[in-house]
């Protein structure tokens, strides 16, 4: 099979793609030729992403959602159809991290947490894949994971179960979405120097009682191999296959992009 990585002709809905993931990938699947919906709770950073992708010779629009309001999701999607005649593919990245141990976890954080991770892809699929139905046009929907959807660490109980039911969604959506011409997958990074996982150093430093080079290289980085950060540009190129694959080879799959940290 001669595959090119290629997507003209596609139209993507990618959340949380105002900045770090999202945006590396919004960036990447314009680049190879697909219309592109840059979805997040921040307005402005969606219109500011989807005109610098225009500017660069792409096609995007942006479109303010809530992933945790379904008139939000079903309304932005709704303007991506509108534009471009479909929704083909998914990103469903959009996510927030807050760290506490257990006991001190407020339950009001749990559910936050679970609202962006969980009611958030499942909302985004729902609203995506009807489109995807349609006369069995086909598509793909890849869920931002984790490493965490495999592993557990301290202080991450709401993530880490978000993330391991993620895997759970995008099982179901490939045993689902076959018939349909539907794809699914979860996307496991480790750590990416993202403003979400800047944001944990000082808080892991200070609830861990070290030194915020320490949460780096003994917490963050100790079990991979190279003791390197998994890059924005790695999640991209990761999405961009899994989207331009043309077959149901590859399905309900797990892929993880860690530098060794899991091995599954």
């Amino acid at each position: 099979m001669n595959m090119e990585l290629t997507l003209k002709g596609k139209t993507a809905i990618v959340t949380g793609a105002a900045s770090g993931i999202g945006k590396e990938i919004a960036e990447t699947f314009a680049r190879a030729g697909a219309n592109v919906a840059i979805a997040d709770l921040n307005g402005d950073g969606t219109q500011a992403v989807a005109a610098a992708i225009v500017a660069d010779g792409g096609s995007a629009m942006g479109v303010t959602m809530d992933v945790t309001s379904e008139d939000a999701v079903n309304s932005a999607t709704q303007q991506v159809v509108d534009k471009y005649g479909a929704v083909d593919i998914l990103i469903s990245n959009a996510g927030i991290q807050i760290v506490n141990p257990i006991e001190e976890y407020a339950f009001s954080d749990w559910k936050k947490m679970l609202a962006i991770h969980l009611d958030g892809a499942f909302l985004t699929t729902k609203a995506a894949i009807s489109s995807m139905y349609k006369d069995n046009r086909g598509g793909v929907i890849i869920y931002m994971g984790s490493v965490h959807s495999h592993e557990a660490s301290p202080l991450k109980s709401a993530y880490v179960t978000a993330k391991h039911g993620l895997l759970g969604l995008a099982r179901v959506i490939a045993k689902e979405g076959a018939a349909h011409g539907v794809r699914s997958h979860v996307i496991c990074p480790g750590f990416v120097r993202t403003p979400l996982v800047e944001k944990q150093i000082p808080e892991q430093a200070k609830e861990l009682g070290i030194s915020e080079e320490d949460v780096v290289r003994n917490v963050m980085l100790k079990d991979t191999v190279d003791g390197e950060f998994t890059t924005t540009e790695d999640i991209a190129n990761l999405a961009l296959f899994l989207s331009a694959f043309p077959s149901a080879a590859l399905t309900g799959q797990s892929i993880v992009a860690s530098h060794g940290w899991c091995m599954i």
